[in-house]
Formats: structure tokens, sequence, C-alpha cells
């Protein structure tokens, strides 16, 4: 089979390999990937950004969407033609997130999605719903999941979103996007920041309700405060990092919460934080790392409910998967980036 894998880092040394198919075991599924779609993380992966102690050679990818083809013994929870994701983590399956639960991310701690077949426990994937295609179903394991966690749970206990309430965005990248469409569903009010006036047009189709362009005001946690009649968002999905975090200090309402995922800006700033805003407003700051399996099942009725289709930017063939991560590291992308492996 093919696969594509890095034995050293840097995305010139992302290359195409031939690999033995999996051999099915007790308890596992033979997955043939259709579609594979890609986060910030597999580029930083890929660059030796994430972690520069990563085991080589390693196949790459956490998203990826296929058709069950073969199980082991013992297998019951899925069988042979089931449209199925692997989870972001394969051994988070429900409750609060522990150090043993967060081993075995795909794509990182294990080889990932970036092939033509892949061997997952049977508990490491759940059926994506109906309506959607295989190139749209890649794109919920990772992104979608982290929108879902960062709105309806928040940390540990769940602090769910409330309609009332006003959520800001970041960006229209895989996660804002996904946000923005489940802030929606529960009748939010969303605000969210561009660079790009046509990005942001796009948005407002999809119910954004004001939005910002950065570059025209760099101090945009004041145009969050103006739109807030003052009261700034009270949930702030942070996907930007080092660079953008005391501004989304500064964004967020009394008792608001900070939803912190990315670190699109970078993980550390040369510039000094200021933390009193957390003090003064008793802010929440909360990491938000995926989700597990139980929430990505939760999200997926949700998502057949409301027949939602994630956005997908552009789709590269199995061949082009390098094309696809520089588009990824270009930032031009509004929504997700896909990668087809297989013909659906």
């Amino acid at each position: 089979m093919r696969v594509f894998q890095m034995t050293q880092f840097g995305l010139e040394h992302l290359k195409s390999a031939e690999q033995p198919e999996p051999v099915v075991t007790p308890g596992m599924v033979l997955i043939r990937v259709h579609a594979v779609s890609l986060n910030y993380r597999d580029l930083l992966v890929v660059k030796g950004q994430y972690n520069p102690k990563m085991q080589l050679p390693r196949i790459p990818c956490s998203d990826g969407a296929g058709e069950v083809v073969a199980v082991g013994d013992g297998v019951g929870q899925v069988k042979v033609g089931d449209r199925v994701c692997g989870i972001f983590m394969q051994r988070w399956l429900d409750g609060p997130l522990t150090a043993e639960k967060s081993k075995a991310a795909l794509g990182g701690d294990v080889d990932g999605m970036l092939a033509e077949y892949v061997l997952l426990s049977e508990d490491g994937v759940v059926r994506f719903p109906e309506h959607l295609s295989y190139e749209e179903a890649a794109t919920l394991p990772c992104a979608g999941v982290t929108a879902w966690n960062a709105l309806h749970y928040g940390g540990n206990p769940a602090r769910p979103l409330h309609p009332d309430e006003t959520v800001l965005i970041q960006g229209t990248g895989g996660v804002s996007i996904f946000a923005l469409q489940f802030a929606k569903l529960l009748g939010a009010r969303v605000i969210g920041t561009s660079s790009s006036e046509e990005k942001l047009a796009r948005a407002y189709s999809m119910g954004l309700n004001t939005g910002c362009n950065y570059r025209e005001r760099p101090e945009w946690s004041r145009w969050v405060t103006e739109v807030t009649d003052g009261l700034g968002a009270d949930r702030i999905i942070e996907v930007g990092g080092a660079g953008t975090f005391g501004q989304s200090l500064r964004a967020a309402r009394v008792e608001g919460m900070v939803a912190q995922i990315g670190v699109l800006s970078g993980a550390t700033s040369p510039e000094p934080l200021a933390l009193t805003p957390i003090l003064h407003k008793q802010l929440r700051v909360q990491g938000i790392y995926v989700g597990s399996r139980a929430m990505f099942e939760q999200m997926n009725v949700a998502i057949a409910e409301a027949q939602l289709h994630p956005v997908v930017d552009k789709a590269f063939a199995f061949e082009q998967a390098r094309d696809a991560f520089s588009h990824m590291q270009s930032a031009a992308h509004f929504g997700k980036i896909v990668i087809r492996v297989a013909a659906a």
C-alpha cells in the first residue's frame, strides 16, 4: 500500500513510500482510507516543531475517514462496509482526559491516517453521519471535536454555551469555522476576526453577526468591547496562541472563558504578558485538547439532526500531499484542507 511518511523533519522530507498492508488482529478493524484532512498540528509535526523528539519514520495526519474492509475476532461495534473516522486520541473514550488517555494520538504518538489502509482498535473508530461525504467526514476528528468540546464542555466540569452568549472566533480556519457553525446551532451570537474582507464576507453568509479586519484594527480587543456594549465576549475560541492571547484576555467579559486551543502565532511571545485581566475579570482560561470518543459521537448526532456540512476549502490528490501541506502553511484556506486517498 502507499503511504506518506517522513524519515526526517521538514516538508521536503515528506515522501511517498510502499508498505505492506496491515494484517487484521483480534479487536482491530482494517480501514480503507478515502480522505484525510489537515490540521495545523500536522504541519508542526512534519516540520519537527510539535515534538522534536518524535521517533521516525512517522506517517502524519490525525484525521481521516474511510470504509471498514475487514474486522478481527471479537469485533462487535462495527462491521465490514461501515463508513468511519478514527478518533484523535485512541485511548480517550469518555470522561475527563488523563495522562494515560492522552497517549496514542494519531499522527503523533503513533502512525496517522495518510495511508491507503490503517489498522485501528474498534474502540478507536466512530461511524459518521450518512449525509456526509468521506471528504467532509475527514474534517471531523480534530477540528470538529475541538470546537464541540470548547462550546459544549469547556473543561471539567462541563460549562455549556448558552443561547444568549457571544462567541468570538479568530480567523476562518477549521476550528473557528466549526465553532461558528456549532454556536449558531445553539442560537448564540458569533463575532470574528480575519485579515481578509473576502473571508469575512463568506463567514457572514454562514451566520457571523459581525466581523473585524485585524489588519485595519490591530487592537481588535477594543473592537470586541465596542460591539458588545462594553461587556466583552462570553467565550473566546483562542487559536492564535501567544501572539493573540493577551488581546483575548482583554476582549473577554467578566467571568468569561478563553478556550485556549491553538498556537498559530507561536507558543511564546517576545512581549510581556499582562495577567491582570484574569484576576480582575475572574476569567476562566481552559486548555482544549480535542475531545473524547463520547464527545465525537454526541457531535455526530447534532450534525446529523441539523444536516450540517463541514466547509472544505480545497481537496488535493494523494500524490499532491506536500502541496496540501504547503497550502496549509500559506494560511490562505477557509475551513478545511482535504487530501483524497481513494476514490469514493
